[in-house]
């Protein structure tokens, strides 16, 4: 068993594989991830402001456009272990330019899309292509980082794509009043082309040499294509620790989705606002603060071991970093939901839709201040599996927020929107409640199932 006071990590000549780049070269590799982690945000999210428009352009109801955009959810699900899996295999890079070819002919199978099945067919695909934007990011900068520093870059750049989440309805709205929806996409399948350009010109490989598995294969083809199951990467998640916090930050994201998916029928109608590009606006707040959230979190989360690892004089505990959660996911999340729906129900004008705003920003702050660490906790005890770690994390958290959205506008018509939210904000609390129990029991969960975590020799 693996006690709190057993150093998991020591200094070794392994650090020396984070020195393989420079500095600058770094710095350039993060913009990139991040840059196509941005086209990650906007394919999923400047869809939703062109839901109404689009029913009316091919004729079909609200609902069936919005089931399209929960099996877009399911395909990046999907998407997010096959490109991970396959990257552990074959390599970052060449998993960035596999996927991202999907999401450029896709966009434009978007755009010219006449019929439901063909929009279902395209958005599938679209999703599909993007879906390794996160894993494969997250993958890359702890391939390059080092366990003191990765938790500050991996907030910086979900910091980025969730910035991207909060312009892109906003653009989208925007894009579908004044423009076509249609355009919109064919943009996107430019900024693929861009994408792919810049990945082949001037992306490294960074995972660490010798430790894919096309290396280990004796015999190869010049094309060496080999089958790897992309469930496997689920298989992780039989680790009390990879679990937990999987279903800790669900249950605290929950309380971000209540809050947007149903905007237009909660803040809306409450406030009299019709105009998409103006409902699209109102997801801008929420946005900045995660990325505030983000930020803040990944570089406190990078303080908190290292402090840590000092009162321990040098012994390292993975489940430090869970410490910098407490804030976001104790009073910010919880507290800013069951805010704005009591705030919804009972006041109104401006001084309810300026409070409702602020509610949006605290939810922000404090759902990413507990998404931020908790995504550098998975690359810290499985580091050799990171995209992987990620995958399984993020395809299994869009698989439970994919089942909880269909229940919010329900819900909000049958028992209100105050009611509702305070609901969310209760399941946030025992998402905390889930991660206290991580830092105090992490050592023994890990002892119970030993899924390869790591050692200083691997991390």
């Amino acid at each position: 068993m693996v006690s709190e006071e057993s150093p998991l990590l020591v200094v070794t000549a392994h650090e020396a594989i984070y020195n393989r780049f420079e500095p600058h070269q770094k710095r350039w590799i993060v913009f990139l991830v991040s840059f196509v982690g941005l086209l990650t945000a906007f394919v999923q999210t400047t869809f939703v402001p062109s839901i109404p428009q689009i029913a009316k352009d091919l004729d079909l109801t609200h609902a069936v456009v919005s089931l399209i955009y929960s099996l877009s959810l399911l395909a990046n699900a999907v998407g997010a272990l096959v490109w991970a899996t396959y990257s552990s295999f074959y390599g970052r890079r060449l998993m960035y330019l596999w996927g991202v070819p999907f999401v450029c002919v896709a966009s434009c199978g978007v755009a010219l899309s006449t019929s439901f099945h063909g929009l279902l067919f395209w958005r599938f695909v679209q999703s599909f292509g993007c879906a390794g934007g996160t894993s494969l990011g997250v993958g890359v900068i702890g391939d390059i980082y080092k366990l003191g520093e990765r938790g500050t870059v991996i907030g910086a750049f979900y910091a980025v794509t969730l910035f991207g989440e909060a312009v892109a309805p906003f653009l989208g709205g925007a894009a579908t009043q004044y423009w076509s929806w249609r355009n919109l996409h064919y943009c996107l399948g430019a900024w693929g082309v861009l994408e792919i350009l810049l990945i082949y010109l001037s992306f490294p490989e960074t995972s660490h040499p010798g430790t894919l598995g096309i290396n280990k294969v004796t015999r190869r083809r010049w094309i060496h294509i080999s089958w790897v199951n992309p469930l496997s990467s689920l298989w992780l998640l039989r680790s009390p620790n990879l679990l937990a916090v999987m279903s800790a930050s669900s249950l605290v994201l929950i309380s971000n989705y209540v809050l947007l998916i149903p905007m237009a029928y909660t803040i809306g109608v409450r406030y009299g606002i019709t105009n998409e590009a103006i409902i699209g606006a109102c997801f801008l707040p929420s946005g900045l603060g995660s990325f505030t959230g983000s930020l803040v979190a990944g570089r406190l989360s990078d303080i908190v071991v290292r402090r840590w690892q000092e009162k321990r004089r040098g012994v390292w505990y993975p489940e430090d970093r869970l410490r910098a959660t407490w804030i976001g996911g104790l009073i910010m999340a919880p507290l800013s939901v069951g805010a704005s729906g009591l705030i919804t129900t009972y006041i109104g004008g401006p001084i309810g839709f300026g409070l409702d705003i602020l509610c949006l920003y605290a939810n922000g702050v404090g759902v990413d201040s507990v998404l931020s660490p908790i995504s550098s906790y998975n690359v810290d005890v499985v580091h050799s599996r990171s995209a992987e770690a990620t995958a399984a994390y993020v395809a299994s958290r869009w698989l439970i927020i994919s089942a909880v959205t269909a229940f919010i506008i329900p819900s909000i018509q049958h028992i209100g929107v105050a009611r509702t939210d305070i609901i969310a904000a209760v399941l946030a609390l025992i998402g905390q409640g889930i991660i206290f129990l991580t830092i105090r029991y992490g050592d023994r969960m890990r002892a119970s199932v030993d899924v390869g975590f790591s050692t200083m020799e691997n991390n």
